[in-house]
């Protein structure tokens, strides 16, 4: 045998013993970023928004085909059957120093103090506001993730529903289209993980699915903020049976 042969043995019998402690303790190698804790081997805690990414139904994006604004049912419908539009209602719970006319029903005038998407003071006027009401989960977006398959009580419970909606600055809220958290997310990064863990909340409430890029970015926003808890919302995912769509 030559001092080669001697040599390659060796090494290989030293690698062999490096092995053996992983072995006896149980270690392993980590994919996807996982640590091996907590929900999911995410190391995230139960009940957070980032451990209920890993229950989100993963898939590709369908297409776009037969969306219609209208297939949600009309705007603002009152589902809640407080007398108010949706619209109104989002308006009190987001504003300050709000002004209503005729009762305390239809908003015409406050602030937002500050804007969720941009970090800024925007003012609220009825007729020439800048103030939307975004669906933190878009309806297209929606539409091409499972919801082109709902009965119609289900898609206007969706648009409907004070979970899913927010009242924003309109600027950066066109700029977010459809998109969803792979391909937009607010200006403001103070914002970013609570916007990320409210959209996880709505797609998991309604069982919209996700992208794989999206889930990676998901986790990517929300493991800055493993413990923020997933927001939930008591409104029923379906309309009452007086609302139609289609």
């Amino acid at each position: 045998m030559n001092r080669r042969t001697v040599n390659r043995r060796t090494t290989s019998a030293l690698l062999a013993l490096v092995a053996v402690p992983a072995l006896l303790t149980g270690c392993d190698v980590q994919t996807d970023g996982g640590s091996g804790g907590g929900a999911g081997g995410s190391g995230a805690e139960a009940g957070s928004a980032l451990a209920a990414v890993d229950t989100l139904t993963v898939k590709g994006r369908a297409p776009r085909t037969g969306y219609d604004r209208d297939r949600f049912g009309s705007a603002w419908a009152d589902t809640d059957s407080n007398r108010c539009p949706t619209r109104d209602d989002i308006l009190k719970r987001d504003l300050e120093d709000v002004r209503y006319r005729g009762g305390d029903c239809q908003v015409v005038a406050g602030r937002l103090a500050p804007d969720p998407y941009s970090g800024k003071d925007v003012t609220f006027r009825r007729g020439r506001s800048q103030v939307d009401i975004d669906h933190l989960v878009a309806l297209s977006d929606a539409w091409q993730k499972g919801a082109a398959q709902w009965a119609p009580a289900k898609r206007i419970a969706f648009a409907n529903d004070p979970l899913n909606l927010l009242a924003v600055d309109a600027g950066p809220n066109r700029s977010k289209g459809d998109g969803d958290t792979a391909t937009w997310l607010p200006p403001n990064k103070a914002y970013r993980c609570a916007y990320v863990a409210g959209q996880v909340g709505v797609k998991k409430k309604y069982g919209v699915w996700v992208t794989a890029a999206e889930k990676r970015a998901m986790r990517r926003v929300l493991s800055a903020c493993p413990d923020r808890k997933l927001p939930t919302g008591p409104a029923p995912t379906s309309a009452p049976p007086r609302f139609r769509a289609d």
